[in-house]
């Protein structure tokens, strides 16, 4: 098929935390006030803005929220993402919308001007398309429409929540776990929960609640041509089949999210360190036990290495949400399988909130090389040494602070969705894979994106060409390793939203 457009993949999310994610700065905690912002949760006129600005000073005229240019206050800011290898990036100016209706005015103006748009959430895009004009991304310098302010949190009395797009996942979980109830989502606090969503919604609790796109009863959004639309499974739904698993900005820019919750569990996070001549052995035995455990269970499993370790590091990380008796017996089972001896072994029973703060970790700005597959079988001892081996190879790249590959268990709820009810089509998979590289700002990313698509390329014949939305790269340019048999129909919803491609980029549907 034609790949005339991209799914921007503005503010993307990230499924784990630690330094193999590229959060930024601590989550504030959230006040009173701040939990719940009218203007993201409103629902405006759904009319098309007809008109519309056609100068930038007529755009700033325009909106209630900034409009921000090359040489105003705040701009050097404004412009960054979360990655500071896109820190060069230089858009012709930044939206900072408050109101749906701020949306409809950028459209218009992008329209009436052919203005490239770019979108940005929470600004994680891991190719850094939401940066909208950085080196190396293909992206020409854009209108960045940011729907960052955009985080009002309303927790309802009938067990749902409405969310603003822009709103970081450290104060999501913070107002669900006052009120005591809980989503399923990632875990680094910085990510904006709309980008996290649209791509599908990889996260600590996903065995157990599923996608976080998979927790989505509703949506508001703005289609390229100012329409504002209410979207459910009974209300238009193509664009919300869409937005479960397809891709931010695929059909328009959302302005909030509504989210089934459910009342926010006790639990268990603990940590297992193996010796790295163990590695081989922990891999076998993960992939046997984490996929296919009691789905109160979620894993990750990583292999680290680079100048931040003396030698490679082995840790699988996991979070479970029932009784502790239960936990012992399955993680003992597992260590069991592994035939090697911990060298170090935690666990600690806490609240929800308290555990999605935990696995938070300490959140920073760090430059990255990153690309994904789909584990969708087990590997054989061969396949095995060759992931090991890669892995190890992290330490071998001059200036590699820290990278190879974690390894995130699906299973569980995520496969009682059919492939082909939402978007996300890798029901069936034993897990997503991230292969990462860590680097100084500054720093040439040639080397350490050769490393991680090497990385991917070596598992080809394990897995195939499958790839998370999320964890996108500039290298893969087929959409359906995206998006497997959901790409047509994905593709026919997106030239229906946006049929002259007002939000078209260089990679993707």
């Amino acid at each position: 098929m034609t790949t005339r457009r991209v799914l921007l993949a503005g503010g993307v999310g990230l499924g784990i935390a630690g330094v193999l994610a590229a959060c930024s700065r601590p989550t504030p905690s959230p006040s009173p006030t701040s939990t719940t912002t009218p203007d993201a949760t409103r629902t405006p006129t759904a009319t098309p803005t007809p008109g519309g600005p056609a100068t930038w000073s007529a755009l700033a005229a325009a909106v209630s929220g900034r409009l921000l240019r090359s040489g105003s206050n705040g701009w050097d800011s404004a412009r960054l993402v979360e990655n500071p290898r896109y820190d060069d990036a230089d858009p012709q100016g930044i939206l900072r919308a408050a109101s749906a209706a701020d949306i409809q005015a950028g459209l218009a103006f992008a329209r009436n001007t052919n203005t490239p748009v770019a979108l940005r959430a929470g600004g994680h895009s891991y190719t850094g398309w939401s940066a909208g004009g950085a080196a190396g991304t293909d992206v020409p310098r854009s209108l960045v429409i940011s729907t960052q302010d955009l985080d009002g949190i309303d927790v309802h009395g009938d067990g749902t929540v409405t969310i603003g797009p822009g709103a970081q996942l450290g104060d999501v979980y913070a107002a669900l776990a006052k009120a005591g109830r809980a989503i399923g989502a990632g875990s680094c606090p910085t990510v904006g929960i709309g980008g996290l969503t649209l791509g599908g919604g990889v996260g600590v609790l996903v065995r157990s609640f599923g996608l976080t796109c998979d927790q989505l009863t509703g949506a508001t959004l703005v289609t390229p041509d100012g329409a504002v639309h209410e979207v459910s499974a009974s209300a238009e739904p193509d664009l919300f089949w869409a937005c479960r698993g397809g891709g931010g900005g695929t059909v328009g820019v959302v302005t909030s999210l509504t989210y089934r919750t459910q009342a926010a569990p006790p639990v268990l996070l603990f940590q297992i360190s193996f010796p790295w001549s163990a590695a081989a052995a922990v891999v076998r035995a993960w992939q046997d036990w984490a996929p296919s455990a009691d789905r109160q269970l979620w894993s990750t499993l990583k292999l680290l290495g680079g100048s931040r370790h003396a030698t490679p590091t082995v840790t699988v990380t996991g979070v479970w949400t029932g009784a502790k008796t239960g936990a012992d017996a399955s993680v003992d089972g597992f260590i069991s399988a592994t035939g090697a001896k911990p060298l170090a072994h935690s666990a600690e029973e806490l609240t929800y909130g308290a555990a999605m703060s935990q696995l938070a970790g300490k959140a920073q700005r760090v430059s990255q090389a990153a690309t994904s597959s789909i584990g969708t079988a087990k590997l054989t001892d061969a396949q095995i040494d060759t992931l090991v081996q890669h892995a190890a190879a992290a330490s071998d790249v001059a200036g590699n602070r820290e990278g190879g590959v974690a390894l995130d268990a699906l299973g569980g709820v995520v496969s009682d969705v059919g492939r082909t009810d939402t978007a996300f089509p890798w029901r069936s998979a034993l897990m997503t894979v991230q292969y990462t590289a860590v680097f100084a700002d500054g720093a040439d990313p040639a080397p350490f994106d050769a490393y991680v698509r090497a990385f991917r390329k070596a598992m080809r014949p394990a897995w195939g060409d499958g790839a998370y939305a999320n964890y996108c790269d500039a290298a893969i340019t087929d959409p359906t390793d995206y998006f497997d048999v959901n790409t047509s129909r994905l593709h026919r919803i997106a030239e229906q939203a946006d049929p002259t491609g007002v939000l078209a980029q260089p990679h993707w549907v």
